[in-house]
């Protein structure tokens, strides 16, 4: 099973020029739970090939969202800027297979 498909909603946002945000909606206590342990700030590292110490996790535990934020490669609207939004970096947290 695909994270996107667990999950109320996976979204990405521009958080200033220079940060992207990406939130998931867990839509339950107990997805929120099972994908707290799972989605590690290591993980999410990893998986967006970024250093661990730029990623910020924050729990929001009474929403049940997990949210990320980290720098953007290049900042927005620049000419090297392939998503301006910020719009496009949740899908590949979308995408990811969940362990059974």
């Amino acid at each position: 099973m695909q994270l996107g498909e667990l999950v109320t909603n996976v979204r990405s946002k521009n958080a200033g020029p220079y940060w992207v945000t990406i939130d998931v909606f867990c839509g339950s206590e107990a997805v929120f739970n099972r994908l707290s342990e799972l989605l590690t700030r290591e993980y999410v590292a990893t998986l967006y090939q970024r250093p661990i110490d730029t990623l910020k996790r924050f729990e929001l535990t009474e929403l049940h969202v997990l949210k990320f934020s980290f720098p953007r490669p290049v900042v927005q609207g620049s000419r090297f800027d392939r998503d301006m939004h910020g719009a496009q970096y949740s899908v590949l947290l979308s995408e990811i297979e969940l362990p059974l």
